[in-house]
């Protein structure tokens, strides 16, 4: 008979319960509940509006793995729970977040559960994050009125950093660039406008327009609504795979094409080309993620298909897009700049001069 160890460890090893359980835990509140006085499976349940014995189940396990304790009994025999230290982060109003990251329900949590399908990302390259949200993740998070507070929360932490450096060297946008003689810029997937928000500030002349899609858009117009930009920046409700607000000096594209595949990716890029018309110009500011370590690589890659496109392979789906490189921007292990035109307003072929 074979030895039965391998085996073991390996159903160990692959064993969904323990993950399972701490993301059941999250979801259904349990930390705050316990934290707000509930200590019985009945209590629990009945604030959480879930079964009573699946929940008591559920504490048992959460005990088990540690991240609760048994406190005695009830006079009627149930058991009493209480969190231990391990068990504290998964409350709402924790420092970590470890919450939001944990819930199935929720924009960061529900990502994750693409790692369940990773068969699919490793069979054909595609990531599993549409298939387990149901469609578009984008669309879903961005369209779904269940999403609208997570989006305010982040525009509170933003608000609350407001002046601290941008992330993956996005300073470079506002600084590298020659944004002298651009009147009107249109940040396409803008997010909540952090970066359109920072080129205003440097830039008095800028006035600038943010598309993105409802939920994040709605946020980013409060925040414009409410800042020393409000008489120069506006956000509007659109997707990059529309029709784009036309006539702008620039279409800028900071960290949106990895989400995309090559085909989504050109089609993004001829769209900005058909919104700027035969006189504006595509910034496009790409970032790279660190994907040499394999753990982070599938994690990636099961949510997005293109975390790390080379400047080669930008320059390549320029190409397809019918555009021109006429200029390179500073090169940096996390972001890649790069000035885009369609043929006929480029400089001579083959020159790609300096800018700023």
């Amino acid at each position: 008979m074979a030895d039965p160890q391998p085996y073991q460890q390996l159903l160990s090893l692959a064993d969904l319960l323990t993950p399972s359980a701490i993301r059941a835990a999250a979801t259904l509140r349990v930390a705050d509940h316990l934290a707000a006085g509930a200590t019985t499976a009945r209590e629990v349940a009945e604030r959480a509006q879930a079964r009573p014995d699946l929940t008591e189940a559920l504490l048992r396990q959460l005990a088990r793995t540690g991240l609760l304790t048994e406190t005695g009994g009830t006079p009627d025999g149930e058991r009493r729970f209480a969190l231990t230290p391990l068990g504290e982060p998964l409350r709402s109003d924790h420092p970590s977040g470890a919450r939001e990251a944990l819930r199935n329900d929720s924009m960061m949590g529900g990502s994750a559960l693409s790692l369940l399908r990773l068969d699919h990302t490793v069979r054909t390259g595609e990531p599993a994050l549409a298939a387990e949200s149901g469609g578009s993740y984008w669309e879903k998070v961005n369209g779904d009125a269940r999403y609208a507070e997570e989006w305010a929360a982040q525009a509170r932490a933003v608000d609350e950093n407001a002046g601290g450096p941008l992330h993956w060297d996005a300073d470079n946008i506002v600084t590298a660039y020659d944004w002298s003689g651009v009147r009107r810029v249109v940040d396409v997937g803008g997010h909540l406008g952090v970066i359109l928000m920072a080129l205003l500030r440097k830039h008095p002349h800028l006035h600038g327009t943010l598309v993105d899609l409802k939920n994040v858009a709605e946020q980013a117009a409060a925040r414009f609504a409410h800042s020393d930009v409000a008489d120069r920046a506006t956000a509007v409700v659109g997707s990059f795979f529309d029709p784009l607000p036309q006539g702008a000096d620039v279409y800028l594209i900071s960290a949106i094409l990895a989400d995309w595949s090559d085909d989504d990716a050109v089609r993004i890029l001829r769209g900005c080309a058909a919104a700027a018309g035969s006189h504006g110009r595509i910034l496009l500011a790409e970032v790279a993620m660190p994907t040499g370590d394999p753990a982070v690589e599938l994690r990636l890659r099961s949510m997005m298909p293109a975390p790390s496109r080379s400047v080669a392979e930008l320059e390549a789906l320029a190409a397809r897009a019918g555009l021109e490189v006429t200029w390179r921007g500073p090169a940096t292990a996390a972001r890649t700049l790069l000035e885009l035109t369609p043929p006929r307003t480029a400089g001579r072929a083959g020159e790609v001069p300096a800018r700023g």
